[in-house]
């Protein structure tokens, strides 16, 4: 079944006039997914040399990075608006890559000419196209998924939605029939205003407004004209979705946030019962799970069906030893973690809280938070944890190997196959990929706001002073390179220093500032992953 030219040609319009912000998700990363399906039994290609399609590239933003951190590999990204592939083929030709091709291409038309994949990521397209497209998508995953390869697909979900979908109606009603995007979402807010002030108290309507209008009010343009105003928003409950999947030869793998499947994370009440009631079945699990959390929003890991009998949902020692680990481990009160036994509650990644009793737990988390954003491997981080306490590795190693478990289950913990080439200290000749030097808007010029994508394929915020110095690293220029360029800045009036609240004029005072911002920008530019070795 074919989507009609005219619905094809609303919707490239729509997608050239309200363009995605192309950026990268961490949660779609091909080292991520490699690393998922190991954890859960599965070996796939390493990234380095995958194949890798994405369907609804935008302007590559989620694919270049990857093409930029292993040119060994090939990656194509097609999407239906022409406006958004020729902003990313001009990043490529920046940035000098060879290896990434983008298309204006229309999903629905890709055939066995494509070739295999070893990974094949589509977010934030399958609940926004019409369901001819959506099978579509499912059937690319199948039929052009090389044998041993990971699909992923990101879609919106009942029963979360279901509240969602009485804002997007509303909004709908009063912003779609707008000429301009800009008039749809300000009619758009407007009715959502009328509606907050004037529901009744106790109304499912007031109760729907209350959850969803801080999303309305904090998310950016872009993501409200896609996600609410859009011509296609379809949810669907997680097992309808699997059942579709499967009936195109694909198996459930997992979801790309794993610590959403791990029942122990919904406490006692909510775990004994529904294993219980779920009899092994992964499936059946997460669709209570949906339905207990009110999830609105899922991003599904996909395999051929015939790998689906390796799938290991219980968590194997061995394979977490082969795992390359990081972590932030801040005690609270900026104390330094003490090797003895006493409680430390401790700030770890995603906001969560974690208390260290143990020395040995503690001697593992000092060494993560000290190596942080660079990986470590399992089996290096015990050792060296071992000598940290005084004790053989053998002595403390089921101690460490339950910690790492429970912060993997927990999500504490980022974790890949390989190493993450993010430097563990500044160097004498610090580099950024190139890529990262010549990203769109790090000159001053182009505005308040600039981001990069770093090592662990997150994009990060970036400084004026990040900015001025990042298109000089590139391995040649020393530290005192970088404070002459800045100072060579702010001579020529394009930057400013100031102290105390006023502009450093002074050679010498600014010699001796240019170079402490250097460091200071340095050591920032490190801990954001951003730096290579």
């Amino acid at each position: 079944m074919l989507v009609s030219d005219s619905l094809t040609s609303t919707l490239t319009r729509y997608y050239d006039a309200v363009p995605y912000d192309s950026h990268p998700f961490p949660q779609s990363a091909m080292e991520h997914l490699e690393a998922l399906a190991f954890l859960f039994g599965l070996d796939t290609p390493p990234p380095a040399e995958a194949r890798v399609l994405e369907l609804g590239c935008a302007a590559g933003g989620n694919l270049i990075p990857f093409a930029a951190r292993h040119p060994g590999a090939c990656a194509v990204g097609v999407d239906l608006s022409t406006v958004q592939v020729a902003q990313g083929a001009a990043v490529i030709a920046r940035a000098g890559l060879s290896n990434i091709e983008l298309k204006a291409f229309d999903i629905s038309e890709i055939d066995a000419s494509f070739g295999q994949f070893d990974y094949i990521v589509c977010h934030g397209v399958y609940s926004w196209v019409p369901g001819p497209v959506q099978d579509a998508i499912l059937r690319i995953c199948a039929e052009n998924l090389a044998p041993k390869g990971v699909a992923y697909v990101s879609y919106n979900v009942y029963p979360g939605w279901k509240a969602r979908e009485i804002v997007r109606d509303a909004m709908i009603l009063r912003g779609g029939p707008r000429d301009t995007p800009d008039e749809k979402l300000a009619y758009a807010r407007g009715m959502l205003e009328f509606l907050e002030e004037s529901a009744r108290a106790d109304s499912v309507l007031k109760k729907t407004l209350e959850e969803t209008m801080p999303i309305v009010r904090s998310a950016n343009s872009s993501y409200l004209l896609h996600e609410f105003l859009e011509p296609c928003n379809a949810p669907c409950y997680f097992k309808e979705f699997v059942a579709r999947a499967e009936a195109r030869g694909l198996a459930y793998l997992c979801d790309a946030e794993p610590t959403t499947m791990f029942v122990q994370n919904y406490g006692d009440k909510v775990r004994d019962p529904l294993l219980r009631e779920c009899g092994g079945s992964q499936v059946l699990m997460e669709q209570y799970l949906d339905f207990l959390v009110n999830r609105t929003f899922r991003q599904t890991l996909l395999v051929r069906q015939a790998r689906a009998g390796d799938i290991r949902y219980r968590l194997d020692p061995a394979r977490i030893r082969a795992l390359e680990v990081a972590g932030l481990f801040a005690a609270e009160g900026g104390a330094e973690l003490a090797l003895d036994a006493s409680e430390q509650p401790c700030d770890a990644i995603r906001g969560l809280k974690v208390t260290l009793r143990l020395p040995i737990h503690k001697a593992v988390a000092r060494l993560l938070e000290a190596a942080y954003p660079a990986s470590m491997p399992v089996e290096t981080l015990i050792a060296d944890a071992a000598r940290l306490v005084g004790q053989p590795a053998a002595a403390v190693d089921q101690a460490a190997m339950s910690m790492l478990e429970e912060l993997l289950i927990l999500g504490a913990l980022r974790f890949r196959r390989t190493p993450v080439p993010a430097a563990a200290s500044v160097p004498g000749l610090p580099r950024a990929l190139a890529a990262v030097r010549s990203a769109p808007g790090l000159a001053p010029a182009a505005g308040a706001n600039a981001n990069a994508c770093n090592q662990w394929h997150e994009p990060v915020a970036l400084t004026l002073l990040e900015r001025s110095l990042l298109p000089l690293l590139d391995g040649t220029n020393s530290h005192d390179a970088l404070a002459e360029h800045l100072e060579a800045e702010v001579r020529g009036d394009r930057l400013r220093f100031v102290k105390d609240d006023k502009p450093l004029t002074d050679p010498q005072a600014v010699n001796a500032f240019a170079r402490q911002q250097v460091e200071l920008a340095l050591d920032a530019l490190r801990r954001k992953a951003l730096l290579v070795d």
